[in-house]
C-alpha cells in the first residue's frame, strides 16, 4: 500500500508502464468535468471510475481485495477514512467474484485519512476498506484507477 500526495505520483509510475499511464491520465484529464461512471482508458488494462458517495459507518463496510487490478484511489473532494491490512491467507466472508474482481473480508485493520490531493495505491495483497466516515457522514468525490496487474 502507498499513501502520498499527487505531486509525487511520477515516482510511482516507475513501478510499471500501466501505473505510469494511469497517473498520466490523472494528470492530463480535466477531472472536474468527468461525470460519475466507468471509463476505459486502455481497453480493460486501465479503467477510470469517477465516484461520488456518502461515507459510511464502520459497521456497514468490509475490507476488500482484488486479484486482477491494482487500485489507485485519488481524492478530489471530501475526506474519508480507509482501513487497511495485509492479505495473509484470511478466509473471505464473500468468496472471490472473478467477474467483479473482489472478495470481502472482516478483519482488524489500521486506518488512515484520505484527503483532497492525496492518493492511495492498493496492490492485490492489500485488504482495504474505503468509504468510512470521519466523525459523521460526508460526501466525497474520488477517482479510482483500476490498473491490470
Amino acid at each position: 500500500m502507498v499513501l502520498d500526495k499527487i505531486e509525487n505520483a511520477k515516482m510511482y509510475g516507475k513501478l510499471s508502464v500501466r501505473l505510469a499511464s494511469a497517473f498520466e491520465y490523472i494528470r492530463t484529464t480535466n477531472l472536474a468535468l468527468l461525470e460519475p461512471g466507468k471509463y476505459e482508458v486502455d481497453q480493460d488494462d486501465i479503467l477510470a471510475i469517477m465516484s461520488e458517495y456518502e461515507t459510511k459507518d464502520l459497521k456497514d463496510c468490509s475490507l476488500e481485495a482484488h486479484r486482477k487490478y491494482i487500485d489507485i484511489q485519488y481524492m478530489l473532494s471530501g475526506t474519508e477514512l480507509i482501513g487497511v491490512t495485509a492479505l495473509e491467507g484470511q478466509a473471505p466472508t464473500k468468496a472471490y467474484d472473478a467477474a467483479e474482481d473482489y472478495a470481502l473480508y472482516k478483519e482488524e485493520a489500521s486506518y488512515f485519512k484520505l484527503e483532497p490531493g492525496k492518493f492511495a495505491i492498493f496492490f492485490p495483497e492489500d485488504l482495504h476498506m474505503p468509504g468510512l466516515q470521519l466523525g459523521g457522514p460526508g460526501k466525497v468525490r474520488k477517482l479510482i484507477m483500476k490498473v491490470k496487474v
